[in-house]
């Protein structure tokens, strides 16, 4: 069994009905309409619903930041790389074109929270993660992403830069954020069968997951430090591609991977700033 703390966590982990819960404890000193609201869903799911003194939780979530709830739920089941592909990313426009995110190394849980509530709020079709030398999708990370991680489609991989050569070959264009990169985020355009890809704190890509990217973006920096935090850094460029995705007219006509020149960004891409760049 797993365990997930925070009523947002909870609350939609029951929403997204993706997990099988076996109980959930609740804090006897705590009593609200939230709280009521909860205990409420989860005997209509019939889940099984036990009120414990505060500590007690303290002990299973192991952090007092737990919010008066604690459920104990089976573990969250990854997808493969084939299963981001199947059902199309809208039921509605099976023709839109896919948004997938890819951390290359992401160490800390509370920026992997971060990266998936932004993720999540940005619209993205999927999201990858390594399974070795990265944060596991754990109760913190969970609760950082204030519950985005149970509605988000999900793939773990051994090998990142197989699974970025297998996304090229499926027609997805690779974009990495990298602080040595010659292409400003805000002129670059997102609106085709694009991944993106952000990198370790401090470090940024890894060398062969830099050499397989199409495209290296980075965000300009007008003041004295060079570099914003990876989860900051990934909701600027998450959602300028989500703000380019629901302004644009023809997607497929519009996007940059689809200039004359074979995985070259658009002619106002291309012009480069001497302004400090983004790494991770």
């Amino acid at each position: 069994m797993e365990v997930l703390y925070g009523l947002h966590p909870v609350e939609e982990a029951l929403k997204a009905g993706r997990r099988r819960f076996d109980h959930v404890l609740v804090a006897r000193e705590r009593r609200d309409s939230r709280l009521e609201r909860l205990i409420v869903q989860c005997r209509q799911a019939r889940i099984r619903v036990l009120e414990q003194p505060r500590e007690q939780l303290t002990l299973a979530a192991k952090t007092p930041g737990h919010q008066g709830v604690v459920a104990f739920v089976r573990p969250q089941e990854f997808l493969t790389l084939e299963d981001l592909f199947a059902p199309a990313p809208s039921a509605s426009n099976p023709s839109a074109a896919r948004l997938v995110l890819a951390l290359d190394g992401v160490e800390d849980p509370q920026n992997l929270g971060a990266l998936l509530r932004v993720a999540d709020g940005a619209g993205v079709d999927g999201v990858l993660l390594t399974e070795r030398r990265s944060a596991p999708l754990s109760p913190a990370a969970v609760k950082a992403s204030a519950g985005a991680a149970e509605h988000l489609r999900i793939a773990r991989v051994v090998n990142l830069v197989r699974a970025l050569e297998d996304l090229k070959r499926r027609n997805l264009w690779i974009a990495g954020l990298d602080e040595r990169g010659p292409v400003n985020y805000d002129r670059f355009d997102f609106t085709g069968d694009l991944v993106i890809v952000l990198g370790r704190e401090g470090a940024g890509l890894h060398d062969l997951v830099r050499r397989t990217c199409d495209h290296l973006l980075r965000i300009p920096m007008a003041g004295g430090v060079s570099s914003l935090n990876v989860s900051a850094a990934g909701a600027v460029v998450l959602y300028e591609a989500a703000r380019q995705r629901r302004s644009a007219v023809s997607p497929r006509a519009a996007s940059a991977p689809a200039a004359s020149n074979a995985r070259a960004a658009s002619p106002a891409a291309s012009k480069t700033r001497t302004q400090k760049g983004l790494g991770s």
